[in-house]
């Protein structure tokens, strides 16, 4: 029976793994998209974006069926509630890299501004940067690890607020570019809740080996948007 069921949580361990790489990849190709304008890389998204659901749905079936019918304890019960509810961020950092696939497919594009498009390319390599790091402090129970990543969404939310602030006196300049700006700004923002998200699987990470949930960072990411 005991080795069924560690057969069974190393599964669910590695299926939240996978779906990680899913949601990674995501944002990833989603900014890609963005900046080079590349309607059919952001379709791709959109399309895959279904099997990041279908992984998310499974995987809380499947730990409430562990935890009714397992009855874990301590550790293998951190565990189970550690993915059920990390899978959960996975799943909106998901729907985030959707959003942004749909700003791209949505804006024409005439006018692009450079300085900006710079530094959306350097949120989405930070933002992917800290979701792989914040699923290897998972991998590994890193709690210092964990830590660590979390405190990287500053420089996060830091370009998020410069391009806000470019984008406002871009269209103060021209009315002609508040379309423009208005889609540099949301994309800014959805790479700034990713950051957030990845905090809390940070922060899941410690509650899987102290039992204790911590807040990382002073906000924290408990709406979707």
């Amino acid at each position: 029976m005991r080795s069924t069921f560690e057969e069974e949580l190393s599964n669910l361990h590695l299926r939240f793994s996978e779906m990680g790489m899913m949601a990674s990849e995501a944002i990833m190709k989603s900014v890609k998209g963005y900046i080079d304008h590349d309607k059919e890389l952001a379709k791709d998204v959109l399309l895959k974006d279904h099997f990041i659901n279908v992984r998310e749905m499974d995987l809380e079936k499947d730990s409430f069926e562990m935890i009714a019918l397992q009855q874990p304890v301590t550790s293998d019960l951190r565990m189970i509630v550690t993915v059920l509810k990390a899978s959960s961020d996975l799943e909106r950092i998901g729907d985030h890299a959707v959003s942004i696939a749909q700003e791209t497919i949505r804006v024409k594009g005439e006018h692009r501004i450079p300085e900006i498009e710079k530094l959306i390319a350097e949120m989405g390599e930070l933002s992917t940067s800290i979701v792989e790091d914040s699923l290897e402090a998972y991998l590994k129970k890193d709690e210092d690890l964990a830590r660590e990543v979390s405190h990287r969404d500053i420089k996060i939310d830091q370009k998020s607020h410069a391009i806000s602030k470019l984008c406002i006196e871009d269209m103060q300049k021209k009315s002609d570019n508040v379309l423009s700006g208005t889609s540099y700004m949301l994309v800014a923002s959805y790479l700034e809740r990713v950051g957030d998200y990845a905090t809390n699987i940070c922060e899941w990470v410690v509650y899987l080996n102290s039992g204790h949930v911590v807040e990382l960072n002073n906000k924290r990411s408990n709406k979707k948007m």
